[in-house]
């Protein structure tokens, strides 16, 4: 259901607001990891790189239709609280038509495309054809990602962040059974792990539809689907370029590194497959911290209660370090645990466990450029979280690739690299984070 992020108590608003966004992503990347898992027990190492290498591929796609979507939810969550419904259902219609055809066009580029990108990212002949395949599959999914996250990010423009959490469950549970059925009795390899994904997705999708049309009110827009505002998609476009541009500059340094770490053999890039879906674990719910706190602040920008929005950014920053220090804790003891959930491979393991050892100590800092983040993206301010942004991944490059190319570093290149990525980073958005907040 919907939800007023104008009025209450903001600490039990935000709490309860990102709960369902962690436990979603939770379940997301539960069924990402689950192909890993699955591919690294049942199929071996090889199959386990191919996956490895298609997901920042696959994520960059995914990113930059979840910026188009992210960009659009900050325009809508401030007509929600302005309580401006008939500009809200034209951009409502506007994002889902253009996002649906850029998403047609986007799928046939990376279809075509999928070999030379693997190409340039230096991949192993020995498993070229394995990764080719799966990527292909995955990006045959595009569609069904924007939609889900088009009605995602409507559903939370509106402050509802729980519906889309009953969707993923459903979706994991299903990817999970079909991961199993695809790969062990099919023996359909990691392409059964993309089929079983995309699979999901469609239905993922299916649910949101039925579930909007039968419990939003507000969202059934019958024949008002099919309205286009062209001043609105301008508008979408200037939120959601820089949104869309941010999270695909990200992308872009994670696909660099991966390039650096296909380098270092087939076992090095199955460990950095590995350590990736760990990480993603650590660093996803602060994100989701940091989207409720975009929300939340969005709404009350639309309603003018800039007090409502200084308090909203001092109650994220505080979950987010609480957070950081717990999951910093965790990823220190348990490093080797969590690697042997994935992988049998001891030396796989055992360049896991350096890397987790090294980067548990720094999730402080994502932490805190994740609130901060979202304090840029809940005022409007987007060029700011892409400048940061593309300084972060920068830095962070620049300090991997003579590490890795000429002093002959090992997996420790890379959290070395992300340490100096995050503190550029802060040292860039904290000033005029600064400013602007004295200011508002």
């Amino acid at each position: 259901m919907t939800k007023d992020l104008t009025t209450g108590k903001i600490m039990p608003i935000l709490v309860n607001f990102t709960v369902p966004l962690v436990l979603g992503n939770l379940f997301q990347l539960t069924y990402n990891a689950v192909d890993s898992i699955i591919v690294g027990h049942f199929v071996g190492k090889e199959a386990l790189a191919a996956v490895g290498i298609c997901n920042p591929i696959s994520t960059l796609m995914i990113l930059f239709l979840n910026g188009l979507c992210m960009g659009a939810s900050i325009l809508m969550g401030i007509q929600y609280g302005a309580k401006d419904y008939k500009t809200l259902h034209r951009q409502i219609s506007t994002t889902m038509l253009s996002g649906v055809v850029f998403s047609f066009f986007l799928t046939l580029l990376c279809v075509v495309f999928a070999v030379p990108i693997l190409h340039l990212l230096q991949v192993d002949a020995s498993i070229m054809e394995m990764t080719r395949q799966y990527l292909r599959i995955i990006f045959l999914g595009l569609m069904f990602t924007f939609l889900y996250n088009f009605f995602s990010s409507t559903l939370r423009a509106l402050g509802d962040s729980a519906s889309p959490l009953y969707f993923l469950i459903i979706s994991a549970v299903l990817n999970i059974f079909g991961d199993l059925f695809f790969v062990i009795v099919l023996k359909a390899g990691s392409n059964g792990c993309a089929i079983s994904t995309v699979l999901s997705e469609a239905l993922c999708c299916l649910f949101c539809i039925i579930y909007i049309q039968k419990k939003v009110p507000i969202l059934r827009l019958g024949k008002k689907w099919l309205v286009f505002d062209s001043r609105l998609l301008k508008k979408t476009i200037a939120y959601g370029w820089a949104s869309a541009m941010q999270q695909a500059t990200v992308q872009m340094g994670k696909i660099a590194i991966q390039a650096l770490v296909n380098i270092m053999g087939v076992s090095v890039a199955a460990a950095f497959a590995v350590v990736n879906r760990i990480d993603d674990f650590a660093i996803t719910p602060e994100q989701n911290i940091a989207h409720a706190m975009t929300a939340l602040m969005a709404q009350n920008k639309g309603a003018g209660k800039n007090d409502r929005m200084r308090e909203g950014f001092r109650c994220g920053m505080i979950l987010e370090i609480v957070y950081g220090a717990a999951v910093m804790v965790i990823c220190q003891v348990f490093a080797g645990e969590l690697m042997a959930l994935f992988v049998k491979d001891e030396e796989v393991i055992g360049h896991g466990v350096i890397y987790l050892h090294l980067i548990a100590v720094m999730y402080i800092l994502p932490a805190v450029t994740n609130a901060i983040q979202g304090f840029f993206r809940g005022i409007g301010d987007l060029k700011v979280t892409l400048m940061s942004s593309f300084t972060n991944m920068a830095v962070r490059v620049i300090a991997a690739a003579p590490m890795i190319l000429l002093w002959n570093f090992g997996i420790e290149a890379l959290p070395y690299s992300y340490l100096a990525g995050w503190v550029a980073m802060l040292l860039v958005e904290t000033p005029l984070m600064i400013r602007i907040y004295r200011k508002k």
